[in-house]
């Protein structure tokens, strides 16, 4: 009889990923989440033995930005994920069913696996005009999203836009979109991995945490987990020692902003925007937009197009420049001018925490959740 785990690992072998390769891969997911040595075979045999966890993904207002950085993922391939790490029965963008046959998949799923299997939303759930906004097989995405996610085990809401509205909820929001937690309240186990578009890695390492453990990792207050969330994009900028050294881009295409200066004077919005961007970059860690030149939109937070527009101007209301500035209190008062515009911003508390202590600090999270999501 074939030991545990030995199908899979033929698997590995008959698409020439080495065992090597393998737990590189396992150990590389051990340090995004901080998780001791002795992690990496906890995960490497969760992904061997246990049984693939359902999922399906729904797709409401979007532009499809999530699935296509899902499908370009590497370590490991999107292939990979669907065929070794979970079970997609439903996506309408990638699954062979169409028309009836599709949505026979989903109710199956709904009705047969009620509280056991996984729901991932991208795009946010228009509200207005009864839900006319956005139907798919004839039922609106807001009677979708109830059915759905209420059955689900855990949803992930993927992308800005299904987190928190992102765009289509941008002022004046004429189809009355919101993301998950607003449109769907009480919504159990519900985790955000926001960013246009979410990060595959990201995606990745929570799926491969929850496999492993049967939960999400901690989180923070906006519901995003702290392994992706919890520095700002200025934190582990590598631009940020020339900001310390008042090194700044003043022009477009300028000797500083050849040379790699700070991006702070030409709008970067990464003191008060929150993701790991600058550790796992984008296209297999290729490169990322602060890397290219350009600075942080904040396009992971909450309502990111109407506070952190103008996109090319810092934000009003804080101190200005000069060599040796502390960042901290710079990042402060952005975050105050964010939230005297935009009252109950959640940086709010980062703001006071940072004055009170002068020191660099990750935005404060609820403790640890446990399997039924509530604070340990």
């Amino acid at each position: 009889m074939d030991e545990p785990g030995s199908d899979f690992r033929r698997e590995l072998e008959a698409r020439g990923v080495s065992r090597r390769e393998f737990m590189g891969f396992c150990s590389a997911m051990a340090v995004m989440f901080g998780l001791p040595k002795g992690a990496t075979a906890m995960i490497a045999d969760a992904i061997e033995n246990k049984p693939k966890p359902t999922l399906v993904w729904l797709n409401f207002q979007d532009c499809a930005g999530n699935t296509e950085s899902f499908l370009r993922a590497s370590k490991p391939t999107a292939a990979e994920v669907i065929l070794d790490l979970i079970s997609i029965d439903y996506h309408e963008v990638i699954m062979a069913a169409a028309g009836h046959q599709a949505e026979e998949n989903l109710h199956n799923v709904v009705k047969n696996q009620k509280g056991a299997y996984l729901a991932v939303v991208e795009g946010s759930i228009p509200t207005g005009a009864n839900g006319a906004y956005c139907t798919v097989g004839g039922k609106a995405a807001i009677d979708i999203a109830n059915e759905v996610c209420g059955n689900a085990l855990a949803t992930i809401a993927v992308g800005t836009c299904a987190s928190f509205g992102g765009i289509p909820a941008a002022s004046p929001n004429p189809t009355g979109a919101l993301g998950v937690s607003d449109a769907v309240p009480g919504v159990k186990n519900l985790i955000n991995l926001s960013a246009c578009p979410v990060n595959a890695q990201n995606l990745t390492a929570t799926l491969v945490y929850f496999l492993t453990y049967e939960r999400f990792p901690a989180l923070d207050r906006l519901n995003r987990p702290l392994f992706a969330y919890g520095k700002s994009i200025h934190d582990n900028c590598e631009r940020r020692a020339h900001y310390d050294t008042g090194q700044y881009v003043e022009q477009w295409g300028d000797e500083a902003h050849r040379d790699g200066h700070c991006l702070y004077k030409m709008g970067c919005k990464g003191p008060v925007s929150f993701q790991n961007c600058p550790n796992v970059g984008w296209n297999d860690n290729t490169s990322w937009p602060i890397a290219c030149g350009h600075g942080c939109i904040g396009c992971a937070e909450p309502d990111f197009w109407d506070k952190m527009t103008p996109f090319y101007a810092h934000l009003p209301g804080f101190p200005g420049f000069g060599k040796g500035s502390n960042i901290d209190k710079v990042g402060f008062w952005a975050a105050i001018g964010v939230t005297t515009a935009f009252a109950g911003h959640t940086l709010v508390h980062l703001g006071k925490k940072l004055v009170g202590t002068g020191a660099d600090h990750a935005p404060e999270g609820p403790p640890e959740r446990t399997d039924e999501g509530g604070a340990e």
